[in-house]
């Protein structure tokens, strides 16, 4: 697979994955304001998260297979904060978003803000890989390559 088509698909997932955390803080917000009641909110929400893991784990998985050290090494922890939070679900929750403790210690501020954070992440890496598409574009641009069959009028 070529670094265009890889980081083409990099920038598709990631939008995906942006317009995903825009549901979540809006979903939440209703939830806050009393437009949703926490049983179907949560019920929302959870649906999303392993959807969510999946397609950031293929982000990285495809970028390791390609090389793209840093941009892995910047994705780690990401990576490892949401199999830390699917993992750490306690036994009768009902997801990562439980309706009967999401007001309990000020948990609905903290879905909030990790929503807050990964929109501040994925909007980040969306344009760090827009940037490393058009790098890659231009890269395999055929005007900078020497054809040998072109006259070259400087030199007789």
């Amino acid at each position: 697979m070529s670094d265009t088509l890889m980081f083409a698909f990099c920038l598709f997932d990631t939008g995906a994955l942006l317009f995903l955390l825009v549901y979540y803080i809006i979903t939440l917000s209703d939830l806050e304001c009393d437009y949703l009641n926490a049983q179907q909110c949560c019920s929302n929400l959870n649906i999303w998260i392993l959807p969510r893991i999946i397609a950031h784990l293929i982000t990285v998985i495809l970028l390791s297979f390609t090389g793209h050290w840093w941009i892995v090494l910047t994705s780690l922890p990401v990576t490892l904060w949401l199999i830390y939070e699917w993992f750490s679900v306690p036994k009768g929750n009902m997801g990562v978003y439980d309706p009967t403790e999401i007001y309990n210690r000020g948990q609905l501020k903290r879905h909030m803000r990790d929503c807050m954070i990964g929109l501040g992440y994925y909007l980040i890496m969306f344009f760090v890989y827009l940037y490393c598409m058009i790098l890659s574009m231009l890269a395999g641009d055929p005007r900078h390559k020497e054809d040998p069959s072109m006259i070259n009028d400087l030199n007789p």
